[in-house]
């Protein structure tokens, strides 16, 4: 087994600076193909201190410069791969078995990474703490008793998904007595400890307030990416995008009714070994808005669904890693209901995708 692999950052850097002469790709360029961060990508071509990207993102370089035809266009793109000429699959399959190769394994020998347990996936081993990160209401938004010179003052108004904290801080505790379990919210000015990083983290809330998840979703192997509101979706409502093992990708939006009223959020529940230390791991439940949070919660602490929830996963992903799960969150009389992941109907889209 081996460590990131600096052959790999090299490699990928030359994919991008050497593949079409004449032609320049800069990181900002392919990082925009590829929805992430320029920082993240960078850190893939690093040689000093490489980071290996998850393999579906060396599918997308392997897809994306398989075909000058993914520049050829009005903007850069990934092409579907059912619409790759045979050469160009040829292509492709060579760079995505070079790319892997190079790639190897990044765990380390004698480290077991943490995975999937059937029966509850919220008990953990004893005496492992359990650190919660929240969003933090922007201060634009928050009440007078978030504010610490009021009288009346109580940090959870600071908090956006109180209701999620609240059930799930609950049923963890129960869950696991032995353990320390903790929350706090997660703001740029006051990161999270290096203990908190290592620790089980479970993040709440989306990408527009909780930095913390935007900043790990990077890191994981899903397929999975939130857009923010008003960040490049049409509507101003968001979504999730998903790219699918040929390259397509398929967008999933929150539903609104005619007047602006949520109607149907969408909840991400993922669950995976922590990027930061294989040896704990890092759960994800967030929505475009507070309630797909909560109904992403929920989804295994409500005890009418909770049971058949945890029988699905124990079917459907008992052995692998990491997975997620993209689900609708029905809304009635402003409240968000319980996801059944047992009807189809309610499953969006699963990762890893059956055959």
């Amino acid at each position: 087994m081996s460590q990131p692999s600096p052959a790999l950052a090299g490699r990928l850097r030359a994919l991008r600076k050497e593949s079409w002469p004449g032609v320049v790709i800069t990181q900002r360029r392919l990082a925009d193909v590829f929805g992430v961060s320029n920082g993240l990508l960078s850190s893939w071509e690093n040689t000093a201190t490489p980071v290996s990207p998850p393999t579906f993102r060396l599918d997308a370089y392997a897809t994306f410069f398989a075909t000058r035809r993914s520049i050829e266009g009005p903007e850069d793109r990934l092409l579907p791969v059912a619409e790759l000429t045979e050469e160009e699959r040829r292509r492709r399959e060579q760079l995505r078995t070079e790319l892997a190769g190079l790639r190897g394994s990044t765990d380390e020998p004698g480290s077991p990474v943490a995975e999937f347990a059937p029966g509850n996936l919220w008990r953990f081993p004893a005496k492992e703490d359990v650190v919660l990160v929240v969003s933090q209401l922007p201060e634009n938004r928050r009440i007078e008793y978030a504010d610490p010179a009021s009288p009346d003052y109580a940090q959870l108004f600071s908090y956006a998904d109180p209701d999620a904290l609240i059930e799930l801080y609950g049923h963890i505790r129960a869950c696991n007595p032995t353990n320390n379990v903790s929350f706090r919210t997660a703001n740029q000015r006051v990161p999270l400890r290096p203990k908190e990083y290592t620790a089980h983290l479970v993040l709440l809330g989306g990408v527009d307030w909780n930095p913390q998840t935007k900043e790990l979703l990077a890191l994981i192997d899903a397929p999975v990416r939130q857009v923010g509101r008003g960040d490049g979706d049409d509507d101003g409502f968001g979504g999730f995008v998903v790219t699918r093992p040929d390259g397509a990708i398929e967008h999933f939006n929150t539903q609104v009714s005619p007047d602006g009223a949520v109607v149907e959020d969408i909840a991400l529940f993922y669950r995976g070994p922590n990027p930061l230390n294989r040896k704990r791991t890092v759960t994800v439940c967030n929505g475009m808005y507070g309630r797909g949070t909560l109904g992403a919660v929920r989804a295994l602490t409500d005890p009418r669904f909770r049971d058949r929830n945890q029988e699905h996963l124990d079917r459907r992903f008992a052995g692998v890693p990491s997975f997620s799960i993209l689900s609708r969150v029905p809304i009635f009389n402003n409240q968000g209901l319980t996801p059944d992941w047992t009807l189809a109907a309610h499953r969006l889209h699963e990762w890893p995708e059956t055959n």
